[in-house]
């Protein structure tokens, strides 16, 4: 279904270079880089309470094409269930596969191509290493050197920030071992319900590319991946929605409650980097068309929740959502913070002290 040597050479191609910097400097960034990571680590601990002392997963400092790679190698995982499906059921002729593969594989790489200037760090929790080692830890140097600059914040405050974003997503999946493989289920049960009769998708894609150009001319938040989904997935996104929500909002959260203490110009760094999250002009629609704005409300709503709970029931009660998939927020629980409260807290609430 995809060539991936072509999604890589694709995207390696179109990616624009880094930013102008020294050897020197190169090497220096990226040794800050390592230790605002394990700095990063230790607050993120003390803050949540979570326990990653048992895991393993690495922290690589990366380019561009690096994340190009790491994040073919992430697709071709996840994909390999929904290929493996296409073969049993899809009954195309070895040229019609093969030039189906081929575009596949060019608009994989257009899309890495946009998205590799942008990522600044990333967690991917479905890596596995020789050695058994369980998720790794991109950070992107010339992306945070890039931005830093752009945004004219100090160079060692910002990449500590943004570690600690980062590192909060490595605690979860290392301190809640059965997160990585809850994800993984409902992505199978997501495949499982692909329908891969043409006539289907044809008549899909159509209602998606309609629905997409009016909501742009109308100012709705649509994107292609909010409406290639038959009836049966749109329950399963929601769960998966629910619990990118959750993790991306606890990763704000705690990003947020460090102090100048620990970061000096952490007021500035995060005024100045919530207007680059919005996106300007022609990028703010490839952004919505991709989905991306649906990644900003996940920040938005799942840092909501969480503060709601905190206020609730502190740090303590907020960590039960970490109990088992059972206590996770559903959807409605992300937007309604209360419900989730009183279904996994039905004793009266006791107001965190302080």
């Amino acid at each position: 279904m995809v060539d991936w040597a072509l999604a890589r050479s694709t995207a390696t191609r179109l990616v624009k270079p880094g930013p102008t910097i020294s050897a020197d400097g190169a090497l220096a960034a990226v040794a800050e880089l390592r230790e605002a990571a394990a700095r990063a680590e230790r607050y993120v601990t003390e803050v949540t309470g979570l326990d990653a002392s048992s895991g393993s997963a690495p922290v690589l400092v990366i380019d561009r094409p690096g994340w190009i790679q790491a994040n073919l190698d992430a697709f071709r995982l996840l994909l390999t269930p929904l290929t493996d499906l296409a073969a049993s059921k899809l009954a195309a002729t070895p040229r019609t596969a093969g030039v189906g593969a081929r575009v596949t594989g060019a608009e994989v790489g257009v899309l890495l191509s946009y998205l590799a200037p942008k990522v600044l760090g990333q967690f991917d929790p479905f890596w596995t290493g020789e050695d058994g080692a369980r998720g790794r830890l991109l950070l992107v140097a010339p992306n945070v050197v890039e931005v830093e600059r752009l945004l004219r914040v100090p160079p060692s405050d910002f990449r500590l920030w943004v570690c600690l974003h980062e590192e909060t997503h490595r605690v979860q999946f290392t301190a809640v071992p059965w997160l990585r493989d809850h994800l993984l289920g409902l992505i199978e049960r997501l495949v499982a319900t692909a329908d891969l009769d043409d006539g289907v998708l044809v008549q899909v894609v159509r209602q998606a590319v309609r629905r997409v150009v009016e909501g742009i001319r109308e100012g709705e938040e649509l994107s292609v991946v909010d409406l290639v989904q038959t009836p049966a997935q749109r329950a399963i996104v929601d769960d998966i929605t629910a619990v990118m929500s959750l993790l991306e909002g606890h990763a704000d959260v705690v990003m947020d409650s460090v102090g100048p203490e620990v970061v000096p110009s952490v007021a500035q760094i995060r005024a100045k980097f919530d207007v680059r999250r919005q996106g300007q002009g022609p990028d703010k629609i490839v952004r919505r068309l991709l989905g991306l704005d649906a990644k900003m409300r996940q920040y938005r709503d799942g840092a909501a929740f969480c503060r709601h709970v905190l206020d609730e029931v502190g740090m303590a009660g907020l960590n039960r959502v970490w109990t088992s998939p059972d206590t996770l927020p559903s959807r409605a629980e992300i937007a309604n913070p209360q419900l989730w409260v009183i279904r996994n807290h039905p004793e009266p609430a006791t107001p965190p002290a302080g």
